[in-house]
């Protein structure tokens, strides 16, 4: 395999891929829930860049320092972003549904030098109980007058407009990205400068962007997603980026398309099911649509075909993860089979392979795995250097997902290979709830696993064995997802729950997710 394409010159940031489309052109576009638009042009955009960026190096942050940020989707996220790329600092993207306890964690682990969040996010950090020796800077990009924190205003005062990018290697770290895992924390994963070069060359023929589009991709900052396409993917293709800072209503988003003339749409699966289910869809005029992607999970054959038949455009699946890019994909102005999840990007990058590391035939189930040569599959696991090697079988590097491939190359999803729950494109690690649930007083034991959902493509479900003495009943049910959501992100709290005597268990005493999963599916068929 020959990946020279996608390798960045050695001295490289990710800020110029920006930096060169600064003009008097609109960069974002931001809408709020009341229909207010702000606008902004990549000149402007640029110049708030480099206030800020010699604000936080006068602060004292420099090359290699950590800084936390978790922000909304606001203009504010690209300037912060842009800033702090330019400056060789790196990023941990952060959702603002953490909470204290997931924060305290990533602040420890990292080592973060500073964090800049919004008054919710600060108000979170300040909960914090933990000693965060290295963090020695609290940013408060909302505007407000945090107790204690620094506002980003005070900060950009004074700073030229102009600026120079700090000269950072091709494999210096830019993005440390937490990721859930099935056992134990989230695991660091770590994406150099050279990273983000090759991300843009991999997914143009995905997005199909062009310079002139209004793009609207509806993740929110804090997610790899955000970084892959609403931040790097639009404003690296010189292209406009709507911004919608509201909540999630159906008949509000197709009126967003409508009314904006939205030429390239990257959604949630979950986004597309519901927006298929609104009463009058076939009203709406999508037709300024010619490109719409959907990535986190497999979007279902019908609601592909009725966005189709209605509008005339086809819904294009692709897949990647936080610790790569898009890997797979049915490719813009290329023959789709419809419920595939498409084709390797570039023959030989990905690969269908047995536990030995050999290609399976076609039609067999095996492990979806990456080459590890491709310049965009992360550089390590922060602080865990041997995690990544093991789950490196030969040349590939396995991704956890399993599939298998036709006689012409298309890739069919077949499930996660390990206890990852995927619901509404959110990665949750079972771990992660079962802790939070095994801190109430009425539980004994508890399993979290992944339970079919017409509309999320799956739910968090928590199987409860509870302690001597306490009985279930639906008072308990709500008392513990209101637990769950209170300790940790909301999104990770269990839509189900059942009361069960016992786990199924192996020998050694490990919990037997697989079966409940089985049992769930065979339920939900």
């Amino acid at each position: 395999m020959n990946f020279d394409q996608w390798i960045a010159p050695e001295q490289y940031n990710i800020s110029s891929e920006i930096e060169r489309h600064k003009s008097d052109k609109l960069a974002l576009r931001l809408l709020d829930d009341q229909g207010h638009t702000t606008p902004i042009t990549y000149n402007d955009l640029l110049k708030q860049v480099n206030q800020l960026a010699g604000g936080l190096n006068e602060l004292g942050l420099a090359k290699g320092d950590r800084v936390l940020v978790m922000v909304p989707r606001t203009i504010e996220a690209y300037m912060i972003y842009i800033a702090c790329l330019k400056l060789g600092l790196v990023i941990i993207p952060s959702s603002e549904m953490l909470r204290a306890k997931d924060l305290s964690y990533r602040l420890q682990h990292s080592e973060a030098r500073a964090v800049i969040a919004w008054a919710e996010g600060a108000a979170e950090v300040d909960n914090i109980t933990e000693e965060l020796p290295a963090l020695q800077f609290r940013i408060d990009a909302s505007g407000g007058q945090t107790g204690g924190w620094i506002t980003l205003g005070s900060l950009m005062e004074g700073q030229p407009e102009e600026r120079e990018a700090e000269a950072t290697h091709r494999d210096d770290m830019a993005i440390l990205a937490y990721t859930s895992g099935t056992t134990g924390n989230p695991k660091g994963v770590v994406h150099s400068h050279g990273w983000g070069y090759a991300h843009l060359r991999i997914t143009a023929a995905w997005l199909g962007i062009q310079s002139s589009d209004l793009v609207w991709a509806t993740a929110a900052p804090g997610w790899q997603k955000w970084i892959w396409t609403p931040f790097l993917s639009v404003l690296g293709s010189g292209a406009t980026g709507l911004i919608y800072n509201g909540s999630f209503s159906a008949e509000r988003y197709l009126r967003i398309i409508q009314e904006n003339q939205v030429q390239v749409m990257c959604c949630t699966p979950t986004e597309y099911r519901i927006m298929a289910k609104t009463d009058g869809l076939s009203g709406y005029d999508l037709s300024s649509i010619r490109s719409a992607v959907s990535a986190g999970e497999p979007l279902n054959q019908a609601v592909i075909k009725q966005f189709e038949e209605l509008f005339g455009f086809i819904i294009r699946d692709g897949y990647g993860q936080t610790e790569n890019t898009l890997l797979i994909g049915n490719l813009k102005d290329s023959p789709i089979k419809i419920g595939s999840m498409g084709k390797s990007i570039v023959q030989g990058l990905v690969e269908i392979i047995d536990d030995e590391g050999r290609p399976q035939p076609m039609g067999e189930v095996g492990s979806i795995a990456v080459h590890t040569d491709m310049p965009a599959l992360f550089k390590s696991y922060y602080k865990d250097p041997e995690r990544k090697g093991a789950n490196i079988v030969g040349s590939y590097f396995i991704t956890g997902d399993r599939a298998s491939k036709d006689e012409e190359g298309y890739l069919w999803f077949e499930g996660r290979g390990d206890d990852i729950i995927i619901s509404s494109g959110y990665t949750i690690g079972p771990f992660e709830v079962e802790e939070t649930l095994l801190r109430h007083p009425s539980v004994k034991e508890c399993a979290a696993v992944a339970s079919p959902d017409e509309i999320r493509g799956h739910v968090v479900k928590a199987f409860i064995v509870l302690r001597d003495g306490v009985s279930g009943s639906p008072e308990l049910v709500k008392e513990l997802q209101d637990h769950v959501k209170s300790v940790t992100a909301p999104y990770k709290y269990p839509r189900k729950i059942e009361f069960i005597n016992e786990l199924p268990k192996t020998n050694s005493g490990k919990i037997r997710r697989i079966e409940l999963r089985q049992r769930e599916a065979f339920l939900n068929s």
